[in-house]
């Protein structure tokens, strides 16, 4: 079962990083700004990020926040927390709950962390995904 859920976890992913894919390139609600976060697991703020199924989330960096997810240590998710399907507002920053990003207006929309796709609401736009990579101790999200 754990392999099928990591298979699934990383053909969704792949698909995340296709050029073609227009749920994730061409998204007009969401400007593409350069980030470059890096993240110190050796530091008690990012503690859990150094176990799988754990998250951190931040609302100082991307549009409106981004949240990083450990997927199994080697593979790590980062994505926008600006609801994809409306443009920037004060109620479009989601809350993480869970694996569940849910946005704060009254459309309803929620997504799932792991795979960026609308679980909830209405909406022809995933979660945008950002760049990440692990250099020892260091997650370093970019895009």
């Amino acid at each position: 079962m754990k392999k099928a859920i990591l298979i699934l976890t990383t053909f969704f992913l792949f698909q995340a990083c296709s050029p073609e894919d227009d749920n994730y390139g061409k998204n007009p609600n969401l400007v593409d700004l350069n980030i470059q976060l890096q993240l110190n697991l050796d530091l008690p703020e990012y503690n859990n990020l150094q176990f799988p199924g754990n998250s951190y989330t931040t609302y100082n960096n991307g549009i409106k926040g981004i949240v990083v997810y450990n997927v199994n240590n080697s593979q790590y998710i980062a994505l926008e927390l600006s609801d994809p399907n409306h443009p920037p507002a004060e109620c479009s920053a989601m809350i993480v709950e869970g694996i569940t990003a849910k946005c704060q207006c009254e459309d309803g929309n929620e997504y799932n962390i792991v795979t960026g796709e609308q679980t909830a609401g209405e909406g022809q736009y995933a979660m945008k995904p950002y760049r990440v990579e692990r250099r020892g101790n260091m997650i370093i999200v970019s895009n």
